[in-house]
């Protein structure tokens, strides 16, 4: 947000930036790229880096501008990973989890400094390496500093923007294969994203922990 501007009358305006919208699609092509030569960690290697943690859960209400989610909690992981497994990049590590959990059209890069949201699907986002303070559910919500090995899952309709970061800061994000990208930043939005958010469906698994992990318990 620009300094010395209205949180409010900033977030209404409409963002015009096309470059912004192309931003995932661009993101997730090049890591398919990458992936694609990567030598991946087995799945013994990724069970053997996880931690087993209790997730925080935080309920944001409507503020008037971001809905949130009124029945799902967001889940956020302390780290719930390893950091370094010995031969493999910490993002390969990240993604490849989310990809064994049915997490996929992942991208790998920062997080949006602008007030946003998804009204269509739920996301995960895993920091791979680097720190930084991520503010979560819109200007009411409430300021997370998250670090390698850490990871937020998001339902559909959580805003969140980027407050700070380290130089080195990576974030992994996933999306499961229910529901459709999109990106809310106008208040004109609102509306028809409240019915798309109710309509998003739970996820088939935890992107962490799978079939048996916490969040199928969390969120109905």
């Amino acid at each position: 947000m620009p300094f010395g501007s209205e949180p409010n009358a900033w977030i209404a305006e409409k963002f015009e930036d096309p470059k912004v919208f192309l931003m995932p699609l661009k993101e997730q092509l090049k890591n398919f790229a990458k992936k694609v030569v990567e030598i991946k960690p087995t799945p013994d290697t990724l069970r053997a880096a996880l931690r087993h943690r209790k997730p925080l859960a935080l309920k944001f209400v409507d503020d008037g501008i971001v809905p949130n989610n009124a029945r799902r909690p967001l889940l956020v992981y302390r780290g719930v990973i390893r950091f370094p497994v010995k031969g493999f990049d910490s993002a390969v590590v990240m993604d490849s989890l989310f990809e064994a959990n049915r997490w996929g059209r992942s991208w790998r890069d920062t997080v949006y400094d602008f007030v946003h949201y998804h009204s269509s699907v739920h996301e995960v986002l895993g920091v791979a390496r680097g720190s930084a303070v991520i503010e979560f559910g819109g200007i009411r919500g409430r300021k997370l500093r998250m670090k390698a090995g850490d990871i937020a899952i998001l339902p559909a309709g959580t805003g969140h923007r980027l407050i700070e970061s380290s130089r080195n800061f990576l974030v992994v994000g996933a999306y499961p294969a229910e529901g459709k990208y999109d990106e809310c930043t106008d208040t004109r939005d609102r509306v028809k994203a409240l019915g798309r958010i109710a309509r998003t469906p739970k996820p088939e698994a935890d992107p962490v922990f799978g079939r048996n992990g916490p969040l199928l318990r969390l969120w109905r």
